[in-house]
């Protein structure tokens, strides 16, 4: 082989091998989702004072859809539905099917070190005004493969609400 045709299949071999790293290449939004799938299972944690306190918390994450939606049902503070799934590859989202009747839909950031996802307000179906009471956002702190916080945040009027969850994997 001439140089010349040595030099332009050397070309493509790394343009093809650039080109194939860069299709695998995960954005922070599709790891996230992998690590929310890695939560399938039952969860379990402490009530809530003024809740009911004695009453534990449960949670189950099951992935659905081919793979392609999470759901997390919340059990014993009120019941709740929430489905998580990627739009595009850039886009984790929320969408929490809530015990007051509205579902908000919220999108994710996360943080630095891939442990922490934030989910923020976008818009929700079923709210007559954007003061009515809905869920405002969702903090979700990974702390190991058995242990993970929840932190829901509701704005009704002005005014904030927290409700934290301290969740240990039974299953």
């Amino acid at each position: 082989m001439t140089k010349f045709v040595m030099r332009l299949v050397s070309m493509l071999v790394l343009a093809l091998a650039v080109a194939t790293s860069a299709a695998y290449t995960q954005t922070d939004a599709q790891k996230a989702y992998a690590t929310l799938k890695t939560l399938s299972g039952s969860w379990e944690g402490p009530g809530m004072e003024g809740n009911n306190s004695n009453m534990p918390v449960h949670v189950d994450f099951r992935v659905t859809g081919n793979g392609s939606a999470i759901m997390s049902e919340i059990t014993g503070h009120a019941d709740m539905i929430s489905m998580f799934h990627m739009d595009g590859p850039n886009r984790l989202l929320l969408t929490h099917y809530c015990a007051v009747g509205n579902q908000p839909r919220m999108q994710a950031s996360v943080s630095p070190d891939g442990k922490t996802l934030t989910f923020n307000f976008v818009d929700a179906t079923n709210l007559a005004s954007p003061e009515d009471g809905h869920m405002q956002k969702m903090i979700l702190t990974v702390i190991d493969e058995n242990h993970h916080t929840e932190e829901w945040v509701f704005a009704d009027h002005g005014k904030e609400h927290k409700a934290v969850f301290d969740l240990r994997r039974k299953s």
